[in-house]
């Protein structure tokens, strides 16, 4: 990017993150607090994602439906997420008034109201929407594979949390930990868009800069224990498809070797590594999708790695097509992960593989929602918010040797984990 970027601490602690951008009237506003389902202990699984929906019940100053209707009038986008590493915030509005959104965001960081009336309204709200995704057989089978995978670290439940947790939770467990975690501290700042710098810093140390820095957050994240063998789990559920996915456990984004993997990842099954959550659509020229689909045993494959603070998961999968064994398609997909060793990555496939990974992590970037989106993620999951950038340097310095030296090493018999999810 030609842009550069401004970065600052306030001294309170909260991590600002700056980079103007004069192609149109806009400015993308984003909050990051660096907590998500890493952080959350047993017994109180999915808080963060039910915080994360408190805080749109406002504040004394601005209620609930007064926040929507002043981000609507002024023509903004409003919303939120949370995952694994952190929750986010974000408003891209007319940059004439980011203030507003500013100023909002400021306010709830330090004065969201939790009343018990809204904790019990949205406790229905929650468990719905664990209900609505227990009829979603990727859920189903990813909740049992990543739990099998993870016995002991944070990332082995879901956002959503656990049915009995999300039952038993209080409204002071939830006040807690907002008040745990929603601090300058722990949050990062982005804003991208047609504005000055100076003048943009000055805006938010009047809004941000007079909320108390609070206690450092208590750091949970138990280190996963080295797996030492195979693991497998089958689920059985609603719906007509089965699901076959296996993963293997896979470095954070800060180890260099992440960034082979991620190539190894676009060569063999076509996936995206280093855009939000690792997502991508899988190549038809890669070598999975000439495996599975075109040889008509399975109707759709993929591939996932997405940047994390700590080791994740490099899952390969497949949608098995009606008709079709399960067992079958296991077959194939084991042969062609084994294939990987006696007829390695070629240079053709890698020069493939960087071009979409390039195209990938700039498309992502190009706006300045896609901007506050992509530093910020950098940012909370790296420390570094241009790490997706600099990203591209480094893919360029991968070698044939080291997608050889990454598939030895990771995609290891004993490392992974079997999912099948079978209809009942």
């Amino acid at each position: 990017m030609e842009q550069t970027i401004h970065q600052a601490t306030l001294s309170n602690g909260l991590t600002v993150v700056l980079r103007e951008m004069h192609h149109a009237p806009v400015a993308s506003f984003w909050v990051w607090y660096k907590v998500g389902s890493r952080n959350e202990p047993t017994g109180r699984t999915g808080i963060s994602h039910w915080v994360e929906h408190m805080m749109f019940k406002g504040t004394e100053k601005y209620p609930a439906g007064a926040m929507d209707r002043l981000i609507n009038r002024e023509g903004g986008r409003w919303n939120a997420f949370t995952w694994l590493d952190f929750t986010a915030y974000y408003e891209t509005m007319p940059v004439d008034r980011i203030d507003l959104a500013i100023e909002m965001e400021a306010d709830r960081m330090a004065n969201a109201v939790m009343s018990d009336e809204d904790v019990e309204s949205e406790r229905t709200v929650i468990l719905s929407e664990l209900h609505m995704y227990e009829n979603q057989p990727m859920f189903l089978l990813n909740q049992e594979l990543t739990a099998a995978a993870f016995r002991v670290h944070g990332y082995h439940h879901d956002t959503i949390g656990d049915e009995w947790d999300l039952q038993s939770m209080t409204p002071d467990d939830l006040r807690g930990h907002y008040q745990q975690f929603y601090t300058p501290a722990n949050a990062v700042v982005v804003v991208a868009g047609d504005f000055e710098t100076e003048a943009m810093l000055a805006l938010l140390e009047a809004h941000f800069g007079a909320i108390p820095a609070g206690p450092p957050p208590t750091a949970f994240a138990r280190p996963e224990p080295t797996q030492r063998g195979e693991r497998r789990v089958t689920v059985t559920g609603p719906g007509d498809a089965a699901y076959l996915i296996y993963s293997y456990k896979a470095p954070q984004a800060t180890d260099p070797d992440f960034y082979a993997l991620s190539l190894l990842n676009a060569a063999f099954t076509g996936g995206s590594s280093l855009g939000m959550f690792g997502r991508g659509t899988t190549n038809k020229s890669s070598r999975l999708y000439g495996a599975l689909v075109e040889t008509g045993l399975a109707a759709a494959a993929f591939g996932s790695l997405a940047p994390t603070i700590d080791p994740y998961l490099f899952s390969i999968g497949a949608v098995v097509t009606a008709g079709q064994a399960i067992e079958d398609v296991e077959a194939a997909l084991a042969a062609e992960i084994a294939r990987l060793a006696s007829e390695p990555i070629t240079a053709t496939e890698l020069e493939h593989a960087l071009k979409r990974a390039k195209v990938q992590l700039i498309m992502a970037s190009q706006s300045a929602s896609g901007q506050g989106q992509m530093m910020g993620y950098s940012a909370i999951v790296t420390g570094d918010p241009l790490w997706s950038e600099k990203a591209i340097e480094r893919l360029n310095e991968v070698t044939l040797a080291d997608l050889a030296r990454v598939r030895e090493h990771y995609l290891r018999p004993e490392r992974v984990t079997i999912g099948r999810y079978v209809p009942a």
